[in-house]
């Protein structure tokens, strides 16, 4: 009880709110650094798990291999990327990337190749092309398991992000990691319940999103949540 409210104490210090060393900076180093890895995942995993979808071929492999990424630990990514570069930000993009392609190609892979093929058929039926297939139907219809996988990444890149004060970036495992090696229990908790609101509200906000471009009918129908998981179980 009494490190609670030394905890609540502290955040109501305004000196720890300030500097290079506050939780201020800190909180924004870690929120730049987890944002940046995450865009890049999309970008890397997201047009390869979609792309794959539609064409119906080589899913599999392509979400196997990035699955392999699960059971690498992000310490060991980081230690190696650290090897290969200098300290600071580009070992911690890095092992974060690491981190988050595998549920985006999962989940993007997913999501395309589980549209109802009754509903391709009628497309085409229309006249449609393969890109106005994909652009149309099989991309908004995927969208609430897309996000579900970008929603897994983000929260996980949040959370694992604050092993970059390891490698000398800073974030808010730079608070943990002083309150380790000088015993104070209450900077500890701080930056551990300082990310942990981070992660919350990723979720929060991603979610949000998520319902956002989420077509109306797929909120309202029960069928939503099975594409969800199967999503998180992966391909057989």
């Amino acid at each position: 009880m009494d490190l609670l409210l030394d905890v609540v104490v502290w955040f109501g210090d305004r000196a720890n709110w300030r500097g290079d060393n506050g939780l201020l900076h800190l909180t924004v180093e870690h929120v730049v650094v987890s944002a940046a890895a995450l865009a890049l995942a999309m970008a890397l995993a997201l047009p390869v798990g979609l792309v794959l979808g539609h064409l119906g071929r080589g899913g599999v492999v392509a979400v196997n291999a990035a699955n392999v990424g699960r059971a690498v630990p992000s310490f060991a990514v980081l230690v190696i990327a650290l090897q290969l570069s200098s300290i600071g930000v580009t070992p911690t993009v890095v092992a974060l990337v690491a981190l988050a392609v595998p549920p985006m190609v999962t989940n993007s892979w997913v999501g395309v190749r589980h549209v109802d093929d009754d509903v391709r058929e009628a497309a085409r039926g229309m006249g449609m092309t393969g890109v106005q297939l994909f652009r149309t139907v099989e991309l908004p219809l995927a969208l609430p398991v897309v996000m579900a996988g970008v929603r897994t990444a983000a929260v996980q890149v949040v959370a694992t992000a604050a092993l970059a004060a390891v490698v000398g970036y800073g974030g808010l495992g730079a608070l943990i990691l002083l309150g380790l090696r000088t015993g104070d229990n209450v900077e500890i908790v701080a930056g551990s319940a300082t990310v942990a609101a981070l992660a919350l509200i990723t979720e929060i906000g991603l979610g949000l999103v998520q319902r956002g471009l989420t077509a109306e009918p797929l909120r309202r129908g029960a069928a939503s949540a099975a594409p969800d998981e199967l999503a998180v179980a992966g391909p057989g």
